[in-house]
């Protein structure tokens, strides 16, 4: 409990004291026993009045504290002390409670923010210095020790160390890191003393941007929330007039039958609708169960970065993947060189030089393959032709490495291979020099993704890729994919979503899965984007609206399955709170209920709302 709290606390039991001290002892009628029931109204509803008063003062009269407020100050003024202190002491202890329920949801997700580092160490002319995280520059070695967290992105230049991830990614299991492994920020370093060249900026950091998007997702509001918002908004009035209706105009009916007007019982029935109409149990459970939400999604390594999209994650009826980096591991590696007209070292050399400026894993995967450091001044007038390759000047010389469709866009007649794989052609001053073939590897998680997506209710999973055709049903027959398309530029990408998109039907969600550069303009146009966030570029998190921390495809299933159980959770309040709310009012308005009951309608069901609503926090472990 925070001081706050705490103080609303020792009111609650300070005002219940007193409460039963004045149900045992003989009070008399009149001033006296309203003077001594005053003391605890005072002590737990002072601030409720005042709330109250400032609300009126500038006309912004319908709220919860002028309901509490005009229906306790009611009661009291019937002769109803007991009941007024009581409904007073009720509502209060159920706003501690909710209060509390909202802390813990905040601690859930300040679990995360403790990721955030306080230092960086820097050498310096007298050891190590301790310096703030913003002030290093792109470039500068730092050095983390045991125990410590990693302040900056970058790339690990001497030591070995087993890194705890949990709080990015939600896994237990620690990372082992060695000299040229990248690193990012946020992990704990278990053992060992690493140093690190850092590649990024502070603000531009993983743990920066991780954070950012935690503490602005609750400004994207869900379309239950502002339905909420507006629902509040004239259901407040409404239930006011209405009191004063029930208060005035049934007595005046019966003076005008010549009956008795019962004054008291009608304004006391008035004061009971007041207390039951209080629409706290809507107003803090909705938005604490999106909140809770995106806090139990946070701590499992899938960060939402608003409410509305856990709503339209929820709907998800179509999955599109991108393959490389994705579904795959992107980790390429060249398995053959083919149909070469030079030796195999040349080849791969040249090939290697020309993509040393690409950070695609293709490049990596071509630069490992060679073997030996890259002169990358040797390298001119380098051009990326984006879903086709590369040219540039190698030694002065032209080189052209990419797909079948760079070959035919330079006039270079390609020779077929008969291999599945990726294959890399290269042309060499405008003649073609040989293909190489590479490799890539199914992730270990994807074929099961695939299967929990199908149970999860998905009703479509489809892969769009660059790759050549083989290649790629090769991989979809692998996994289980249902359709796939393959030979794709970025923008045609953009057009096979968008015939996905006229395809589905009202109300079904498509959901599109990528890591790379070229897949953010896609990640853009579907109804949910989703990142690979660990290893993805940095312009696919931009655009996505889900990053998954670990790039492992079992997290979008987790995301959905979070998303889903979120909205159970908020419709099961909606129905809940209405459906509580509307007996108790037909009731109070016909005198059944009386204040005792309208105390349970607004505080019980409050508090049973906020009870389910903190279960979002809870993620199940699969």
């Amino acid at each position: 409990m925070n001081q706050k709290q705490k103080k609303m606390l020792a009111r609650i039991l300070a005002a219940a004291a007193l409460l039963v001290l004045l149900a045992l002892a003989p009070v008399p009628d009149g001033p006296t026993g309203l003077g001594l029931y005053m003391i605890p109204y005072l002590v737990i509803g002072y601030d409720i009045l005042l709330k109250a008063g400032r609300g009126i003062l500038n006309r912004q009269v319908f709220d919860e504290n002028f309901l509490m407020a005009a229906a306790t100050v009611g009661a009291i003024a019937l002769g109803d002390y007991r009941e007024g202190v009581a409904v007073m002491l009720f509502y209060q202890t159920g706003e501690l409670f909710q209060s509390c329920a909202v802390n813990r949801s905040r601690r859930n997700i300040s679990q995360l923010m403790d990721i955030r580092p306080d230092y960086a160490n820097v050498e310096g002319e007298h050891g190590l210095e301790r310096v703030d995280p913003d002030e290093v520059a792109v470039g500068t070695v730092i050095v983390v020790q045991p125990g410590e967290k990693v302040p900056i992105d970058g790339v690990v230049t001497e030591g070995r160390a087993a890194l705890n991830t949990s709080a990015l990614t939600g896994e237990s299991l620690p990372r082992e890191v060695q000299p040229g492994d990248d690193i990012i920020s946020g992990c704990i370093n278990l053992n060992g003393v690493l140093k690190i060249r850092t590649t990024r900026e502070f603000g531009e950091s993983t743990v920066s941007k991780i954070l950012d998007l935690v503490e602005n997702s609750s400004s994207k509001k869900s379309r239950s929330e502002r339905f909420i918002s507006r629902f509040a908004r004239y259901y407040t009035p409404a239930v006011c007039y209405s009191a004063l209706a029930l208060a005035v105009l049934p007595p005046l009916a019966l003076l005008a039958m010549g009956q008795a007007p019962a004054w008291g019982d009608w304004v006391y029935r008035a004061l009971t609708f007041l207390v039951i109409s209080c629409p706290c149990a809507l107003v803090i459970s909705i938005p604490l169960s999106f909140f809770a939400g995106i806090g139990g999604a946070s701590h499992a390594g899938v960060l939402v970065k608003g409410s509305n999209y856990l709503e339209t994650l929820a709907g998800t009826r179509y999955v599109v993947f991108d393959k490389t980096g994705t579904l795959t591991r992107g980790v390429f590696a060249v398995t053959g060189v083919h149909h070469n007209r030079m030796e195999q070292e040349q080849l791969l050399e040249y090939a290697a030089l020309a993509e040393s400026f690409s950070t695609h894993p293709i490049s990596r995967s071509l630069k490992e393959a060679c073997g030996k450091p890259l002169d990358e001044k040797r390298v001119t007038e380098v051009e990326e032709i984006s879903g086709s390759g590369v040219t540039a000047r190698v030694d002065g010389i032209p080189v052209a490495v990419g797909n079948g469709k760079l070959m035919s866009r330079l006039g270079v007649e390609a020779v077929p291979c008969h291999q599945v794989g990726t294959v890399v052609h290269v042309a060499v001053d405008g003649v073609y020099a040989g293909h190489i073939l590479i490799s890539d590897q199914v992730k270990p998680t994807s074929a099961r993704a695939i299967q929990e997506l199908r149970k999860a209710g998905v009703r479509k999973t489809v892969m769009l890729t660059g790759d050549a055709e083989p290649v790629a049903r090769q991989v979809a027959q692998e996994l289980g994919v249902d359709e796939v398309h393959s030979g794709l530029l970025p923008a045609d990408k953009v057009d096979r979503v968008e015939a996905l998109l006229a395809r589905k039907g009202a109300g079904e969600k498509l959901a599109f899965v990528g890591d790379g550069i070229n897949d953010a303009p896609v990640l853009s146009r579907a109804d949910i984007g989703i990142a690979m966030g660990a290893l993805g570029s940095d312009a696919a998190i931009e655009a996505a609206d889900v990053v998954l921390m670990d790039d492992d495809p079992m997290k979008i299933v987790t995301a959905i399955r979070i998303a889903r159980k979120c909205m159970r959770i908020v419709y099961e309040n909606i129905v809940f709170a209405i459906g509580i709310k509307l007996v108790c009012l037909l009731l109070g308005a016909l005198g059944i209920a009386n204040m005792w009951a309208a105390i349970f309608a607004d505080v019980g069901v409050m508090v049973l709302a906020v009870l389910n609503a903190i279960r979002a926090l809870i993620v199940e472990k699969r």
